[in-house]
């Protein structure tokens, strides 16, 4: 399919083009109004970064499920992975809400808030540098997030880019400036208070486009609604319909893995534990960003499955197969022009919501945990806002840089940034809010293990896309062996340090006995 059938079909007035276009410039001077506002209600540095730890529950859920799943889940995953697996990509989701979303509220929400407003933490390296007493975890952890998101953001900003030249002729790199500018202004307005508040709104639009996307596919005369869905990918492929998919279990626990556990490790994600504004509020975000979840990774791995009923082949580019077309070309084919206008808001929203965050915690790096923490650590909250800003700007035009490179595949690129990340942070974080015999050795060696499988393996196989999710996932689980082992083999902490970081949680753990027996094994 070529572009001349996806522009062709449709054939609007000038006055229904201005329509769309205004709606569109609306949504945007409405999000832009909105950061305004919380502009006037941010003083420090505090409410700047964190909202000043006091979002609500159903706007913690949201701006959690709206970072969590942006513009390259639907135009990326959702596309390849379903058109690969078929309808068991549907375990995915699975993953994604059970483990991405319901435990990771239940096992990180309520430690994570207590320990990081224990230690006056802010950010994932200054936590990492309080519980271990390491200012070398904090630098290196830094550059670390800073680093392996700038490709995530640039990522996200090319798979929304694809969507606008796709499905309505605006050229990519218009869609990519208009994509850089409004991101710009949106974070130097009004930070994480606007942020949050206006992913309570493009969640809203989310779960709206999704649910009327459902019902087009499913009523469209080609799919003969559920039934006829599964009777034309049985048709096509009988292993289309299987628990799992033609790839085999591998691939697909890797990605299972790689997409749900990996999100624990996620500074994003992690922020969104940090500014709930009470314990009472988690259980209800837990079960909101839990339903959300499901809807939306259910919807959008189900729809990437039935793109096999609509299309005999992988769309073309330049002669070459690319599955990031498949969701795009399926909105022009199934939906009608209004609804896929309301299609275009979906993933506005979702990857304004995830690119407003990646910017907002990679800022913070440099600002909070680099500037502020090293060189010059009595800067004012003023002056240190002034450097978010900045830093801010300086990283969405680095992701525009890269983007307009535009690498071949958009989930490569994805994946690989998210594993690395992942796979640094996981152990050391959730075993720093949970165990207090973690060591600073340990915790260096989660974080370089994590890092050195992700870059590797990576660099070994040559980037290639088969087998980005496995290397990931390895990066993501062996650190959790790694940091134990390591832990119980070298010098922890005193009491009083103990004491200070876990409060009425903290337990003295012996591992005496466990650290003889394994140097006996070794020995």
């Amino acid at each position: 399919m070529n572009k001349e059938y996806l522009y062709g079909e449709r054939k609007e007035g000038r006055l229904l083009k201005m329509i769309k276009y205004g709606i569109l410039a609306l949504f945007a001077g409405g999000l832009l109004f909105l950061s305004y506002l919380s502009m006037k209600k941010v003083s420090t540095l505090n409410d700047y970064f964190l909202g000043d730890r006091s979002i609500g529950p159903w706007v913690s859920a949201f701006t959690y499920g709206t970072t969590y799943f942006s513009a390259v889940l639907f135009i990326g995953y959702a596309g390849k992975i379903g058109w690969g697996f078929g309808l068991s990509a549907l375990w995915i989701a699975v993953g994604n809400s059970v483990v991405g979303s319901l435990l990771a509220w239940k096992v990180l929400a309520k430690r994570t808030r207590q320990i990081t407003m224990r230690l006056d933490a802010m950010t994932m390296p200054e936590f990492l540098e309080s519980r271990y007493q390491s200012s070398g975890l904090k630098v290196f952890s830094s550059l670390i997030i800073f680093i392996f998101l700038v490709p995530y953001s640039a990522s996200v900003y090319m798979g929304l880019s694809y969507f606008f030249e796709q499905v309505f002729a605006i050229p990519y790199i218009w869609a990519l400036a208009i994509m850089v500018a409004l991101t710009a202004l949106f974070l130097l307005l009004g930070g994480y208070l606007a942020v949050a508040i206006t992913d309570f709104v493009q969640g809203i639009v989310m779960v709206i486009g999704i649910v009327v996307m459902i019902y087009f596919i499913l009523t469209h005369p080609a799919a003969g609604g559920l039934a006829g869905i599964w009777d034309s990918l049985k048709q096509v492929n009988p292993e289309l319909v299987d628990i799992v998919g033609p790839p085999g279990w591998i691939p697909l626990l890797s990605l299972v893995v790689l997409t749900s556990l990996g999100s624990w490790g996620l500074p994003q994600m992690v922020q969104r534990f940090y500014t709930i504004k009470d314990e009472k509020s988690i259980k209800a975000a837990m079960i909101v960003a839990t339903l959300f979840g499901v809807l939306v990774t259910g919807a959008a791995y189900f729809i990437g499955a039935t793109t096999h009923v609509f299309f005999d082949q992988l769309p073309l580019v330049n002669g070459v197969a690319n599955a990031d077309l498949l969701i795009p070309q399926l909105i022009v084919k199934v939906m009608p022009e209004a609804v896929a206008f309301l299609i275009l808001l979906l993933v506005l929203s979702a990857s304004m919501s995830t690119l407003s965050s990646l910017v907002l915690v990679s800022s913070s790096t440099l600002a909070i945990d680099l500037f502020k923490g090293f060189i010059k650590p009595d800067m004012s909250d003023k002056h240190s806002m002034l450097l978010m800003r900045l830093l801010c700007l300086a990283f969405v035009l680095l992701s525009f840089v890269i983007a307009i490179t535009r690498p071949a595949v958009i989930l490569t690129l994805m994946a690989v940034s998210w594993g690395t990340v992942a796979g640094s942070f996981l152990a050391p974080y959730l075993y720093g809010l949970y165990w207090s015999g973690i060591t600073k050795v340990g915790a260096w060696s989660g974080l370089i293990s994590g890092l050195g499988i992700s870059l590797g393996l990576s660099a070994y196989f040559q980037m290639k896309a088969q087998y980005i999710p496995l290397i990931g996932s390895l990066a993501i689980l062996i650190p959790l062996v790694v940091v134990p082992v390591i832990s119980l083999l070298t010098p922890g902490y005193d009491k009083q340090h103990l004491k200070e970081v876990y409060g009425d949680y903290y337990e003295e753990q012996s591992s005496f006995k466990v650290k003889e027996l394994i140097i006996k094994m070794i020995s």
